[in-house]
């Protein structure tokens, strides 16, 4: 199906300019580079979580995929529940020292 994205420029002029190109201001995600060079940090969080203790990775740089990846693969070795928001993966529960020994045993060598 053809995408439709006549929406998207909904207040802009018309141009006669033949060379002119529509940029709708998206900005291309950076490649995310060796797992050696992620400097990840892994804290544990209570406040304002409805009491609930949390485990948060935070400090990846790179793609939201390979964020989301990361985040799927720590949820299925810790048998626990979580999610990746605002570029921070949370696990339910206190589990830092086990996130960070799948973390350094996956590659990502500068965990703290």
């Amino acid at each position: 199906m053809k995408k439709n994205d006549w929406k998207d420029r909904l207040n802009i002029v018309y141009s006669t300019n033949p060379d002119f190109r529509y940029d709708d201001g998206a900005e291309e995600e950076e490649a995310t580079p060796e797992k050696d060079r992620q400097k990840l940090r892994v804290n544990i969080e209570k406040k304002g979580r409805g009491g609930k203790t949390v485990t948060v990775v935070s400090g990846f740089t790179g793609r939201e995929d390979d964020l989301k990846e990361l985040g799927r693969l720590l949820k299925t070795k810790c048998g626990v529940g979580g999610s990746v928001k605002d570029g921070e993966i949370l696990i339910q529960g206190e589990l830092k020292q086990r996130v960070i020994d799948l973390l350094k045993a996956d590659g990502y060598t500068q965990t703290k």
